[in-house]
């Protein structure tokens, strides 16, 4: 083989490795770009789910507004855009059992209602309130109790004696930003059912003259004699708001919740809570 010939084999080497190279940068490219879109079509999934969303806490913030004095009970609203819609459901806060203020007789109660023996329902209810004294300020203060001793229902789990399935069972009925008595303007069947003394055909009488006369306090209250000094309509400040949000496209996100509107705030709705839920497309 000549020099010139060698060269020519050498030079032909070199370009098919320099094609070689320049298919798989190709091919990379392309994988990084796909990969790139990808991320961007996510992106601007969330961050018009995140739009929704935010005009669904918007609109439940109006609506507890506009309720001024009257209870709110479980409203449920959807609010459409141009990127597409969100669901909204509403309910008091105030018309559930707080963990953190609520006295004995309420926590063995509920705890009974159930499935608790009440000898067992007795003792956790006095473990949840030894707990409260226990807990200590965010601040590092020395005051054995807060305004909001227990932020979170889960923290019960640490109690002695409370069982998983009682626990679980007693969620929907609870929250952490009520007050020590319940509303029984805004109250769901299951909290007037869980209450010390309430048989079912009570809790029927009193659910059928609610729809009667929904804004009379006094009248209802009287319907659940047994507990009614565990009872008092007040301003709804607290409010829990189940969101679900559709995109055009299909994609799905949801989100609970927990604003609260006060009087004469410079903001008009602030938010106490907010936990995203699955999202993705259908």
């Amino acid at each position: 083989m000549t020099r010139s010939e060698r060269r020519r084999g050498v030079v032909l080497v070199t370009v098919l490795w320099s094609i070689a190279l320049l298919s798989a940068l190709a091919m990379a490219a392309s994988v990084t770009f796909r990969g790139f879109t990808g991320v961007m079509t996510v992106d601007r999934h969330r961050l018009q789910a995140d739009a929704l969303l935010t005009a669904g806490l918007e609109a439940s913030a109006a609506i507890i507004d506009t309720l001024g004095d009257m209870p709110l009970r479980e409203i449920e609203t959807t609010v459409a855009l141009s990127t597409g819609s969100v669901r909204t459901h509403l309910e008091d806060e105030g018309g559930r059992i707080d963990i953190g203020k609520a006295p004995v007789a309420v926590l063995a109660a509920m705890l009974q209602s159930v499935g608790a023996p009440p000898a067992a329902a007795n003792d956790v209810a006095r473990r949840i309130v030894d707990l409260r004294g226990q807990v200590k300020p965010a601040d590092g203060g020395t005051k054995a109790a807060t305004e909001q001793p227990l932020t979170d229902v889960r923290q019960l789990g640490q109690i002695a004696g409370m069982r998983p399935q009682w626990l679980a069972a007693i969620t929907p009925l609870t929250t952490v930003y009520g007050s020590e008595t319940v509303n029984p303007l805004t109250a769901p069947r299951a909290v007037i059912a869980a209450l010390p003394g309430i048989d079912r055909a009570r809790v029927e009488d009193f659910l059928a003259s609610r729809r009667s006369f929904p804004a009379d306090a006094d009248r209802l209250a009287r319907l659940l004699a047994p507990a009614q000094q565990y009872l008092a309509a007040k301003p709804q400040r607290v409010a829990a708001v189940d969101l679900t949000a559709r995109l055009a496209d299909g994609y799905l996100a949801g989100a609970r919740a927990l604003i609260v509107v006060l009087p004469q705030d410079r903001e008009p709705y602030r938010v106490l809570v907010f936990t995203p839920t699955a999202s993705g497309l259908l």
